[in-house]
Order: C-alpha cells, then sequence, then structure tokens
C-alpha cells in the first residue's frame, strides 16, 4: 500500500536532477512528518546518507530503524543496505555477520539472492574471493535455464567441497 508520504518520498529518489544535498534536505523534510523514531523515517533518513557519501552518518541510523522494527519490505533492504554501508567503513567482518544472518533467514527474505550478492562483496573485501566467487555462483545456478547443476558443482568446487 502506497500512502501520500510513500509516494513523495519515492518521487524523491526518482528525481535523477536532484544534488545528494538536495535529496538529503528533501528527504529529511518528509522525515519529519513523521513521528520520532518512525522506522521508515529513520531508514529513509539513512539512505539519503548513504546515497550521499556519508556512510558515518548512516549507519546509526539504519541501526535505529532496525531497532525501531522496520517492516518487512524495508526490513532486508536496511540490513543490506547498513552492511554495504558498514563494509564501505571497513567493517567487513561484520558486514559478512549481518548478511550471513539475512541469508539464513526463515522465511527467505525477497531480497535473499540481493543478500548474498552483497556478502559476496563483503567476503572480496575480506580476501576471500573463493568463497565470494562460489556464493555467486550458487545463488546465479538456480536462475539459469541451462547448467545449474553444473555450475552449482563448480560453485562447491571453488568452496573446496566435494559433492
Amino acid at each position: 500500500m502506497h500512502d501520500d508520504w510513500t509516494t513523495r518520498v519515492e518521487a524523491v529518489w526518482n528525481e535523477d536532477a536532484l544534488s545528494d544535498d538536495d535529496r538529503l534536505v528533501r528527504i529529511d523534510a518528509l522525515a519529519a512528518e513523521r513521528a520520532a523514531g518512525d522506522p521508515v523515517a529513520l531508514f529513509e533518513r539513512a539512505g539519503a546518507r548513504d546515497a550521499a557519501g556519508l556512510e558515518a552518518e548512516a549507519a546509526p541510523l539504519y541501526r535505529a530503524a532496525l531497532d525501531a522494527g522496520l517492516d518487512a519490505v524495508h526490513r532486508p533492504q536496511a540490513v543490506i543496505q547498513l552492511a554495504s554501508t558498514l563494509r564501505n567503513l571497513g567493517r567487513a567482518e561484520e558486514a559478512v555477520s549481518m548478511l550471513r544472518a539475512e541469508v539464513a533467514r526463515r522465511p527467505a527474505s525477497p531480497l535473499q539472492d540481493e543478500a548474498s550478492a552483497f556478502l559476496a562483496l563483503a567476503l572480496v573485501s575480506l580476501g576471500r574471493e573463493r568463497e565470494a566467487a562460489s556464493l555467486a555462483l550458487r545463488t546465479l545456478a538456480p536462475h539459469l535455464s541451462r547448467y545449474a547443476r553444473s555450475v552449482t558443482s563448480y560453485a562447491d568446487e571453488l568452496a573446496g567441497h566435494t559433492p
């Protein structure tokens, strides 16, 4: 369900001509319309800072949004975005931990593949390229029209597993 506030937030994100600073100001103004501590407003404020390259300011807002109880649509986005931000801040181990939990979550998030992609990036940041490639291939395999079994086998081989 899209209410007027959500539609206005999406319009700000979709306005390509906005500078990062203008987007941040507009998102903050929209967030101010919501109650203090509103999880979605916190999430949007975090995202605006993240997009502007202000990761150190974004991280605590993502955490606050998650702690405030984001809905099922925004929660996995916030986990992925916070983990990506942490990786960019040099905290890849923490990102890996968060993303492993997200990938393992049941029922599976609709963004499980996206979480796997960011997990692979965090693994690369830690110098674990073979594990990252294995994960990426395992995530891709179910979407292939052919060779899924072969790709899965190669992914196992990269990870050092034998079938």
